[in-house]
Parts: C-alpha cells; structure tokens; sequence
C-alpha cells in the first residue's frame, strides 16, 4: 500500500485523470491503495479490469475458474488467441500485468463457492460482480452483506445491459440485488449469452460503467448509483435510471 507522494512516473502515467478536481493527487493515492475483487473475467470482467488497472488501482483480485475459449474472443478483451485453453484469471493478470505492472494482480482460477467466498470478501475493500448467472449473484449479494462491503453489479445481453451499486453491506436501509431480482427456484431455460448471444461491444459498455461507478464509490464522488438500476438499450440508444425499493420480506437485507 503506498504512503508516500506518488512518483514522477505516477504522476505522468496518471496525469489525465489527476488533472480531474474530483481526483486529484489525493484521489490518485487513495486509488492506489484499493483493493477491489472482480468476480468473472470474460465480457463485463474485461473491461472492469482493463480500466481498473489503467486507473492505478492498487490490488485486483480476479476470480474466474474457466479458460478461455475461441468463442470468447469477440467480447472478453483481456484475452487473445494464444491463449486459448488458459485459465481466464491467468491470462487476465497477464494482460493486466503488461498494461501496469504497478497494480497487483492476484488470479483466482476456481470457481467461487459459499465456503471460498468469505476470505475473498473480506480481504477487499469493494466487490464487482461480472458473473453469468444468478446463483453466483446471489452467492455475492450475501457475502458482501455478510462481509460489510459495497457491491456493484451488471448483466448482458443482447443487445441490452444493467449496472446498480448495493451498499446493503454497508447501509442497512440499502437495497440488495434479492430486492430486486427474488430468488428463482431454478434457471433452466433461461436465456444466456450462449443461447440467446450478445454484442460484445455492449459488454464493454456495461462493464466500463462499472468500473467508473467502483471508481466513484471508492473515492466517494459524483452521484452514486446506490439504490438505482441503469437499464441500457444500446440498439435503440436508450438508458432508464429506475429507483429500486428495499423488500421488507427479503430474506438477505430485511430484519427478520
């Protein structure tokens, strides 16, 4: 973690955003001595970790226990070719690695599980979810209340996308993501972007607005999008800020 004035090559790499008032030399420290866990690193986890570490934040945990695949290749940007049948956690740190050696990558090439998923929420200070399904989001959405931790979510597909921040770690009269999507008996049959596709420069466009929102809760500014769904429609051009109200029966947030 750094305590001292940052560098001249910090200040040169970072310069664009350190000329921001809301950043600033101050902000840029505070960046660098994060640690956010990104679940998932395909077409959202690509772009949240691309600009993450292009931003100076100080330690990405990524956690994502498939390879790489040549299907993946026209939306998950942190991998290439060559690296076809490699761990994607693997080949995200090497990516992120030769973009800013000055950010430290921890991969995690497993499948996150209701018992591994503890010590990972608690050695972070933020969580993003850029998994595929809603068994993992739900796993995420109650160790980030167990562990105390903002949360920033998104999803894809098609054409379409969401973004919403969860402060219900930190906040008790925060919404969850179960207040907003109740658990499901079962997700079969449920579209998927292997069943029903995805553009992937949707992808990019949902996971990058992720990344700017974990930015703006990690320095504390701007308009949070806590309590909130962006929901985009990048065919027809569209995006609706929509309120999401805490469900006093849900399981997860509301007193028993």
């Amino acid at each position: 973690m750094q305590t001292t004035p940052l560098s001249q090559e910090q200040i040169t790499r970072y310069s664009r955003q350190i000329l921001l008032k809301e950043i600033g030399g101050n902000g840029q420290i505070r960046l660098g001595k994060t640690t956010v866990f990104i679940l998932g690193a395909g077409g959202l986890g690509s772009p949240i970790a691309f600009y993450l570490a292009a931003a100076g934040v100080g330690h990405l945990i990524i956690a994502d226990g498939d390879r790489v695949e040549r299907s993946n290749l026209q939306r998950q940007i942190l991998h290439t070719t060559s690296r076809i049948g490699t761990f994607k956690a693997d080949s995200a740190a090497e990516t992120l690695r030769a973009l800013n050696p000055a950010t430290q990558i921890t991969s995690i090439n497993e499948k996150i599980t209701a018992e591994s998923i503890h010590a990972i929420t608690n050695a972070c200070d933020l969580v993003v979810d850029a998994s595929d399904n809603f068994t993992t989001r739900y796993l995420l959405n109650q160790a980030c209340l167990e562990a105390k931790k903002t949360l920033v979510s998104g999803a894809v597909l098609g054409f379409e996308g969401q973004v919403a921040t969860f402060r219900h770690g930190v906040d008790p009269n925060a919404p969850c993501y179960q207040c907003l999507y109740p658990r499901m008996g079962s997700e079969e049959g449920l579209p998927t972007c292997a069943t029903a596709g995805v553009l992937g420069a949707v992808a990019g466009m949902v996971g990058t607005i992720q990344a700017t929102e974990v930015i703006k809760e990690i320095l504390g500014i701007g308009t949070s999008m806590a309590g909130f769904v962006l929901l985009i429609n990048l065919l027809d051009g569209v995006f609706h800020r929509v309120q999401i109200q805490k469900d006093p029966a849900c399981p997860i947030c509301s007193p028993a």
